[in-house]
């Protein structure tokens, strides 16, 4: 049996502790980062998390012993790979993704690094002042030259498209124009809790998301309570409102007097009463005559048709009957 160095051995242990005490433990990526960027990170984490970089080979053994108490965790083996690190909390692992993106932060670029977007520049006055800037601008296939004393950028420009490399020359000047194309940070990829691994995929969804499925679902359970007429504590009080709104259209629309009602029929007789009398040429009573002056031109002439005053006639009947007048005569109707 080959022998395994001390070093390894307690690395191996002190991962499988700190898997195994922790209810979640998460497998960053780590590519990328700068070692200041790093320690800051650290320290943004300190009391929160506890992250431990290693071989991955090592990390692996480490979930091999952690799984003999919690089963699932070597789930986690598949996704150590490439730069990456483990990290165990007692955040659940949605707050602990939410986390690991404050860590994110915008670097500058380095050669060879693949643009997450088009880098360019856009046309107009720049902060540098005449001098050596110039060439070296021009030699990054910056369109510069100088206008009135000031270095300028004579046209917009992309420099690299998204996707491609970025060349040296380039990667040099972008921090001079303080462009910082790049993204650096803990990146999760997937984290174990329960049983169960939550894949990066799922994490980042956002955090409104179910509640608000939750509240849209509580709304449409609401309006299909109503619609069907099935009463729940909760449907109770809009059902009774809309039987109480339906009856007294009912009765309205039948001529049906209640206490509730009354004013409402008597309204619409008299309304009825001079629309008749408008169309009776030679009526001599004065009094109706300065009502009939005082009220506003009746929507219909005797040169509608029949169909069309039933329509109306219709419709004016669903209008005049509002939520204020119908507001509890339910018992009067049924009682």
């Amino acid at each position: 049996m080959a022998h395994v160095a001390q070093w390894k051995k307690d690395k191996v242990g002190e991962l499988t502790e700190m898997m195994t005490k922790n209810p979640v433990v998460a497998v960053v990526d780590i590519r990328g980062i700068p070692a200041p960027q790093m320690q800051q990170m650290r320290l943004r984490l300190r009391g929160k998390a506890t992250m431990m970089m290693t071989r991955n080979t090592l990390m692996s053994i480490a979930i091999d012993e952690a799984a003999k108490e919690k089963p699932g965790l070597d789930s986690l083996k598949g996704i150590v790979g490439g730069q990456c690190a483990i990290i165990a909390t007692a955040m659940n692992p949605f707050r602990l993704f939410n986390e690991m993106e404050k860590t994110k932060t915008k670097a500058a670029a380095k050669p060879g690094d693949v643009a997450p977007e088009d880098i360019g520049v856009k046309e107009g006055e720049t902060p540098f002042k005449p001098g050596p800037i110039v060439g070296e601008l021009q030699k990054a296939g910056i369109p510069a030259g100088i206008e009135s004393g000031k270095v300028v950028f004579k046209k917009d420009k992309v420099l690299v498209k998204k996707g491609d490399k970025i060349p040296e020359e380039i990667a040099k000047i972008l921090p001079r124009l303080e462009i910082f194309p790049m993204t650096v940070g803990l990146d999760l990829k997937a984290a174990y809790e329960d049983g169960i691994v939550f894949k990066r995929e799922l994490l980042q969804i956002p955090p409104d998301y179910y509640p608000s499925m939750l509240a849209t679902a509580a709304r449409n359970a609401m309006s299909l309570g109503v619609s069907i007429v099935y009463a729940t504590p909760q449907t109770v009080a809009p059902l009774l409102g809309k039987a109480y709104r339906e009856a007294t259209a009912l009765s309205v629309a039948a001529a049906f007097p209640t206490r509730d009602n009354i004013k409402t029929l008597l309204a619409k007789a008299d309304a009825n009463m001079l629309a008749v009398a408008s169309l009776m040429p030679g009526f001599e009573d004065d009094k109706l005559k300065e009502r009939l002056a005082a009220a506003p031109a009746p929507k219909e002439t005797v040169t509608q048709k029949p169909e069309d005053r039933k329509e109306k006639k219709e419709e004016k009947k669903e209008k005049e009957v509002s939520e204020e007048e119908a507001a509890a005569g339910l018992s009067a109707l049924f009682g």
